[in-house]
């Protein structure tokens, strides 16, 4: 069993595995303060390219409410509905609770998106969030937060990925287009020539 500071050096370096796996070092910031001056740093931050200026950052965050999870490990173990129920309750406040920390700590529009993502390092603690009715509906709506554990992190960074490429080719596409236009100024008879 791993203790509160262990499983969270372990969840962040998870996250950063899952990152540096998918991600170029230059698509994403670690330990970043993403709100101007605030000195809260977000564990992770993935820039997604706009037209002019600095990139927008996502802002991603690992999060292990592991006393929660464990009571309702045990809990279920036990066989015990109320205890189950309570464990469940007591889950959903902590998830609830780290949502808003996302929230008020990073997100901070236009510098941010504005959403930010709250990684959770195991796929049956995923499963137990997203399956409890309305708390991912509540996690978007009130906290601007979504949920994401390790195999759905992985996706939604390989969509990003893929954005990065349209991205590029969409620039490069543009590039074309204003040196054939150039081009086709230059080389296009004149109406005097006529």
């Amino acid at each position: 069993r791993l203790v509160g500071s262990e499983m969270c050096i372990r969840e962040r370096v998870q996250l950063g595995a899952i990152l540096a796996d998918i991600l170029t070092p230059d698509q994403y910031l670690e330990n970043v303060a993403t709100k101007p001056g605030a000195s809260e740093r977000v564990e992770f931050a993935v820039k997604l390219p706009v037209d002019e200026g600095d990139p927008v950052l996502l802002p991603i965050d690992s999060k292990f409410p592991g006393d929660a999870y464990e009571h309702l490990l045990d809990a279920q173990e036990s066989g015990d509905a109320e205890t189950v129920a309570a464990a469940r309750k007591t889950l959903d406040t902590m998830v609830k609770r780290e949502a808003k920390d996302i929230c008020e700590k990073y997100l901070s529009v236009p510098a941010t998106t504005n959403f930010g993502i709250m990684f959770v390092p195991f796929e049956g603690l995923y499963a137990e969030v997203v399956s409890r009715p309305g708390l991912i509906e509540t996690l978007g709506r009130d906290y601007h937060v979504n949920v994401a554990g390790p195999s759905t992190m992985a996706a939604i960074l390989n969509s990003l990925q893929m954005s990065y490429q349209t991205f590029r080719l969409q620039k490069r596409t543009d590039d074309v287009l204003r040196v054939l236009s150039a081009c086709l100024l230059y080389t296009s008879p004149s109406p005097r020539d006529a």
